[in-house]
């Protein structure tokens, strides 16, 4: 449904003794392709709290499957695959290059009012206008 795509290529300092990126780092590569995804939407973090939600991550898997390394141009992807009760999100790393896959995993984030603090167990009308989806009305 909704999907970006973003390169970055991987600093020195995300480096490790090992001399790959150290698995931490991944977080914040998904994090700014999950960002170029609401972007999209017009649904980023700041229009979030404007619209009265937060969407904390409840929820992250990342599977490695090979090393990202110094200098290496890399491509994030991120796809919104569930929105009615919560966000999911699935990424897909990869060599720029080659395509080869370096790690894949998801998120999984809930809204949350910001003035309560209440979990919501539905997607906020909001969130479902900016995909363009019309709540059942009651």
């Amino acid at each position: 449904m909704i999907r970006a795509e973003v390169e970055l290529t991987v600093p020195f300092f995300d480096i490790d003794m090992l001399g790959i990126a150290w698995h931490g780092h991944y977080c914040k590569y998904i994090e700014i392709a999950r960002c170029a995804m609401l972007d999209k939407i017009d649904y980023g973090y700041m229009t979030m709290r404007a619209t009265g939600y937060v969407w904390p991550i409840v929820d992250i898997q990342l599977r490695y499957v090979r090393p990202a390394r110094f200098d290496q141009r890399i491509k994030v992807s991120a796809e919104l695959v569930e929105w009615e009760y919560r966000m999911k999100i699935k990424y897909l790393i990869t060599d720029a290059e080659s395509g080869e896959v370096l790690a894949k995993g998801h998120t999984v984030q809930a809204a949350v009012d910001s003035t309560s603090g209440e979990m919501s167990y539905a997607s906020p009308a909001v969130f479902l206008d900016k995909l363009g989806i019309k709540p059942d009305a009651p």
